[in-house]
C-alpha cells in the first residue's frame, strides 16, 4: 500500500476504534488494523455492558480520569449517534456484617472520586426499591449515575463516524512484523505493507505481542476470564438497579444486572488463563453463577437461563492503565485496559490524543464539525425496526431481513457471521440459533454475495 498514513491504529476493540475516532475527528489521516475478520474479534466481544462512574476506581488515577471523561462524553453524543442508555442505578450490597461495615469506606471513596450522589440505603429503603431481593440483604449503597449501555453499537458508531472523517479500517492485517525507517514505521500485514508515522497500541489481548515488534515490552498480558450467565427475558422485570457485591482489591466482583437487549446477567467470574482467543464455559462454574443469582433474587428460580458465554480482559501485572508516548520511537502504547474499558474509551482517546499534541505534533484547536453517523437501535427499551413491519427472521430477538441486509451494506459491513450477531442479535436469544441460524446464514450470504 502506497499510502502514508499519520496514524496506524493496531486493534478494533472498542479502545483502538474510539482513538481512531478522535484522532481522524482531529484532521490526521488514521488508518486501524485489525487481525480478526471485523471489529470487536477480541476482547471487546464479551463484557457486561455497563457505563460506570468510577465511584470505586483508584483515586486520582489515570483510569478514574479517562472513566469519568470516558462517561461525560458518551451521555454528551450518543443521542447523535443514537447510541441507547437504560438509566438503572446500582446499589453495592452488603451480605454479612462485614461487607456492612465496608459500605461507609466505599461512600466516602466515592466523594472522593467525585461522585457525590451516593446514598447508604437501609434494608427497609433497600427493599423499597428491590423488593424482589433477598431478605439476607442487610443494607447498601446507592450509586444514581451507573447506566446499562450497548456494548456493540458505541464502537460500531465510532468506527462509522472515524470513517465519515477520512479513516479506514482494514481487517484480517494481523501485523506480524514493524520496521521503522524514513521517519515512519512499515507495518508488514496480510493485506500488504501500511505505513504510518505514528503507531498506536490498542491490541488488547495481544498488546504485549506488539509492542515487542517495536519495543521491549514493560508489561505481560495475562488474560483474566470472565463467564456470564444470562436469563431470559422475564427476569428483567425482578431487577430496577445494577446489584454490585463489595469489590475487593482483585475485582469488582461477581455483577447482576439488567442488559440493554431485556435480559438480566450475572457475572463475571475472574480466572487468570493463557487463553487469548476462545473464551470457553464450563458448567460447575456457570452453576455456581446461576445459585448466586437465585440466592440474592429468589425468584430467579422460575426463569430459564437462555444463554452462557465467557470473555476475556487483557489484564497485565500492573493495576493501572498503562497509556503512555515513546516520543524516540513514534510509539503510543493503550495496554492494561480490563473491566472498564468500554466506559473509558472515549476518555482513553481524549488521553492519546494529548499525548500526541504533547510529542508528534499540533492539533487543529478548533475543529470542522462532526459529521454523525447514527447507528441501528438494538435496545429492548426503544424502538426497533420490526416494530414497523418486516419479515422476522430470527424470532427470538425479532431480527429483520432487513437488519441483516443492512448490516452486510455500508463502510463497514459485517466481516463475518459473528459480526453480524452483533449488529443485529440474530441467533442470540433463548434458541441461541437452532431454529435461525440456517436461515440467518442464508439471508447474510444473499445480501452479502447475492446468492439464491
Amino acid at each position: 500500500m502506497s499510502e502514508r498514513f499519520d496514524i496506524a491504529v493496531i486493534g478494533c476493540g472498542v479502545v483502538g476504534l474510539a482513538i481512531l475516532r478522535r484522532l481522524a475527528m482531529s484532521g490526521l489521516k488514521a488508518v486501524a488494523l485489525e487481525k480478526g475478520a471485523d471489529i470487536l474479534s477480541g476482547a471487546s466481544k464479551g463484557n457486561s455492558a455497563l457505563l460506570h462512574t468510577g465511584f470505586d476506581a483508584p483515586p486520582k488515577s489515570l483510569e478514574l480520569k479517562c472513566m469519568q471523561a470516558g462517561y461525560a462524553e458518551y451521555l454528551d453524543i450518543r443521542q447523535n449517534l443514537n447510541l441507547p442508555l437504560l438509566e438503572t442505578s446500582a446499589i453495592i450490597a452488603a451480605w454479612n456484617e462485614e461487607e456492612k461495615a465496608k459500605l461507609e469506606g466505599i461512600e466516602k471513596k466515592a466523594r472522593a472520586n467525585g461522585v457525590n450522589d451516593v446514598k447508604q440505603l437501609s434494608p427497609t429503603e433497600l427493599r423499597i426499591r428491590e423488593p424482589q431481593l433477598s431478605r439476607n440483604a442487610l443494607g447498601g449503597l446507592l450509586v444514581p449515575g451507573e447506566h446499562v449501555i450497548d456494548p456493540w453499537s458505541a464502537p460500531l458508531a465510532y468506527a462509522h463516524q472515524a470513517i465519515a472523517h477520512g479513516a479506514k479500517i482494514i481487517r484480517k492485517a494481523e501485523v506480524t512484523a514493524a520496521r521503522f525507517e524514513k521517519d515512519a514505521w512499515h507495518l508488514t500485514t496480510a493485506q500488504g505493507e501500511v505505513t504510518a508515522r505514528i503507531v498506536i497500541n490498542a491490541a488488547g489481548l495481544y498488546g504485549d505481542k506488539v509492542e515487542a515488534l517495536a519495543r521491549t515490552p514493560s508489561f505481560e498480558v495475562k488474560p483474566r476470564k470472565g463467564q456470564f450467565v444470562v436469563f431470559d427475558k422475564p427476569a428483567a422485570k425482578l431487577l430496577r438497579a445494577i446489584l454490585l457485591p463489595v469489590p475487593t482489591a482483585r475485582t469488582k466482583g461477581v455483577v447482576l444486572f439488567r442488559t440493554i437487549f431485556g435480559n438480566l446477567a450475572i457475572g463475571p467470574t475472574a480466572e487468570e488463563t493463557d487463553e487469548r482467543e476462545n473464551a470457553t464455559t464450563d458448567t460447575a462454574t456457570l452453576e455456581k453463577l446461576k445459585a448466586r443469582a437465585i440466592e440474592m433474587l429468589p425468584a430467579l428460580k422460575d426463569v430459564d437461563v437462555t444463554a452462557l458465554y465467557a470473555g476475556l480482559r487483557p489484564a497485565t501485572q500492573q493495576s493501572e492503565y498503562i497509556i503512555e508516548a515513546d516520543e524516540k520511537q513514534n510509539w503510543i502504547t493503550a495496554a492494561g485496559i480490563r473491566s472498564t474499558g468500554l466506559t473509558g474509551s472515549l476518555g482513553i482517546a481524549q488521553h492519546v490524543s494529548a499525548l500526541y499534541a504533547k510529542h508528534f505534533g499540533k492539533l487543529p484547536k478548533k475543529l470542522p464539525p462532526p459529521k454523525w453517523t447514527p447507528v441501528p437501535n438494538l435496545a429492548e427499551h426503544a424502538i426497533r425496526p420490526y416494530m414497523k413491519g418486516g419479515e422476522i427472521i430470527c424470532h427470538c430477538e425479532w431480527v429483520t431481513r432487513g437488519e441483516i441486509e443492512a448490516a452486510t451494506k455500508g463502510p463497514l459491513p459485517a466481516g463475518d457471521l459473528a459480526g453480524l450477531k452483533r449488529r443485529t442479535r440474530a441467533t442470540m436469544g433463548r434458541c441461541q440459533g437452532f431454529y435461525c441460524a440456517q436461515h440467518v446464514s442464508a439471508a447474510f450470504e444473499k445480501a452479502k454475495h447475492g446468492a439464491s
